[in-house]
């Protein structure tokens, strides 16, 4: 499944098997087709109206919190945490994705992360998220956690986001652009050794 998971930098993931699967387009290099867009914040990186239409088509649904889908048109569904929906029959839950000791990303905004299924693989899509007491509760086979620090949880911080969600496989994202370099992403991989299986995706 690992192979069907396009990182294109940032926190941009490019998912194919079936559906085509984009999460927060941002600095795309080149135009494509999306079958499904996950956004997960408000913020400039994350909910960029350029990067969408440069692959939403007219089949497009796109998933945001509310003060994300004021900005785009066509088919857009709304969520908050603890919503699911299934979009061209894939199962997508949003869930909490927040800060805990920092202002970035407060918890009464409402902003959300993401677990659906492709192939019948559990993905989780954090967003910008400190590790929270909620993890506990998901369940995932792939995880795709920020290792960053500053906006998000750190690399420490997102080993044990990776322990308590238990992945087959985890992928670090969240470096090389804003903040954060490949040294994070080595840095939570170390830190799961024996533990988890990690895989640090070259950008694409």
């Amino acid at each position: 499944m690992v192979e069907n998971i396009h990182w294109l930098g940032h926190d941009t993931f490019k998912i194919t098997g079936g559906k085509i699967i984009f999460t927060d387009p941002f600095k795309l290099r080149k135009k494509d087709n999306a079958d499904i867009i996950l956004i997960t914040h408000e913020h400039y990186d994350h909910c960029s109206p350029d990067d969408v239409k440069k692959i939403q088509g007219t089949g497009t649904v796109i998933v945001a919190p509310p003060d994300c889908a004021a900005k785009f048109s066509g088919n857009v569904r709304t969520v908050k945490p603890g919503d699911k929906l299934t979009v061209e029959g894939i199962e997508i839950e949003a869930v909490p994705s927040y800060n805990t000791n920092k202002q970035f990303h407060t918890r009464n905004r409402n902003w959300v992360g993401y677990i659906f299924k492709v192939n019948n693989q559990r993905i989780y899509l954090a967003g910008d998220t400190d590790y929270i007491p909620e993890m506990k509760t998901f369940r995932a086979d792939i995880a795709l956690l920020p290792v960053s620090g500053t906006y998000v949880m750190t690399a420490d911080e997102a080993v044990k986001a990776a322990l308590d969600i238990k992945p087959k496989i985890a992928i670090p994202m969240h470096y090389n652009s804003i903040v954060g370099t490949e040294k994070d992403a080595i840095k939570f991989a170390d830190g799961l050794k024996g533990k988890i299986e990690v895989k640090i995706l070259k950008e694409e």
